[in-house]
């Protein structure tokens, strides 16, 4: 399936604070013409697009750090809308929360990286009749983020990156990062490369595009955990964001809108077109929009092309999953499951995180994930 002509784009305009763990709570309030808690002026004409559950109460879910500003955005609005539900998204890495998901702890887990066989597998002992399913939500790119004394603007591309991370090029004005850099005072510092130290969809998504686009540099297959050699490591993406920030000469990867929130510079990548191509969320949507649906049956897993060489698509793009149950999903959390997932896909939602970094599905993705959605048992 091409979602080209669905293509969604949008510029990333500001950042909102970062939040580990988030609660939607009933606020005691049914007034929804007050303002949003996300800054923006008024609530109202969101909130009256929510369709609440009949039935509210908790809903709890955890997983990818890459999507907790977008959760942030989203329970804003949800929250003034249908104050009877209370939303608790632990964060903790895409690994820890399909683990805590197949565990049957949560109602829906955040996950970089689509269900591997093997935790479909796993996921048919708590989806009584059904089993596991990838929903793509929140659509995003990874940011090659660096703090290079007395350089502002960088250009790097997949072999130079896979030698950085695997500790085969040590010094910044290394041949390869130079040829790449003309006329960039690189100084002649050590790299310090950070990495994510849990179980990372985001990880996983870099490694696949290292594997794909590094020119054979990058000897480990794409994974959660981290294989490279050497580095430093730092826990979820805010730590990842932090650690560059106050690193002098590192390199690391995290969501766009990590980098903005932090102020960091990112690195443009050269793919094979006519210019570098930069970070932003348009060139993401560039790529998410040639996407392909790869999974069977209700699973929308899908296939980005990291190696792609097209005018102003930014290779290094995710998609972040809400995993739940195709069938089987507890009967209490059902309806608030349902009502708020249908909120976080719908024009509204999407166009909300359009504005703190994120890339919007594609209307043709978005429309299928709904119809995914409104089966749910």
């Amino acid at each position: 399936m091409n979602l080209r002509n669905g293509r969604s784009k949008a510029l990333a305009i500001g950042a909102v604070a970062l939040v580990s763990t988030l609660s939607l709570s009933a606020c005691g309030t049914d007034d929804n013409t007050k303002p949003a808690a996300n800054g923006s002026s008024s609530g109202a004409s969101t909130a009256a697009k929510i369709a609440c559950a009949d039935k509210g109460g908790a809903l709890l879910a955890a997983g990818s750090t890459a999507q907790t500003p977008a959760i942030d955005v989203w329970k804003a609005a949800y929250g003034t809308a249908c104050s009877t539900t209370t939303l608790t998204y632990g964060g903790g890495g895409s690994g820890a929360g399909v683990t805590q998901f197949n565990q049957g702890k949560i109602a829906f887990a955040g996950s970089d990286g689509a269900l591997k066989a093997s935790e479909i597998d796993a996921s048919k002992a708590v989806c009584t009749g059904g089993q596991g399913i990838d929903l793509p939500m929140v659509g995003g790119l990874i940011s090659i983020v660096f703090n290079v004394e007395g350089v502002d603007k960088l250009i790097v591309d997949g072999p130079t990156l896979a030698k950085i991370f695997d500790s085969q090029i040590t010094k910044w004005n290394a041949p390869e990062i130079a040829a790449l850099n003309p006329g960039v005072n690189l100084p002649a510092a050590d790299i310090q490369a950070i990495h994510r130290s849990e179980d990372s969809g985001t990880t996983q998504n870099l490694t696949a595009y290292l594997a794909k686009a590094g020119g054979g540099n990058w000897k480990y297959p794409a994974a959660k955990s981290w294989a490279g050699q050497g580095g430093q490591s730092a826990n979820g993406s805010a730590g990842v964001a932090a650690q560059v920030k106050q690193t002098k000469n590192s390199i690391s990867y995290v969501e766009l809108s990590y980098a903005q929130t932090n102020k960091l510079n990112s690195a443009a990548i050269a793919t094979g077109a006519s210019k570098p191509v930069e970070a932003t969320a348009a060139n993401g949507a560039t790529t998410l929009a040639n996407a392909k649906v790869v999974g069977q049956g209700a699973d929308m897993a899908l296939d980005i092309d990291y190696a792609t060489k097209a005018e102003g698509a930014y290779p290094l793009t995710l998609v972040t999953y809400e995993i739940v149950c195709d069938k089987g999903n507890k009967a209490e959390t059902l309806p608030a499951l349902k009502s708020f997932l249908t909120y976080t896909v719908s024009d509204e939602g999407q166009q909300a995180i359009g504005q703190v970094g994120y890339v919007p599905l594609p209307k043709e993705l978005a429309g299928k994930v709904k119809t995914q959605i409104d089966a749910l048992a």
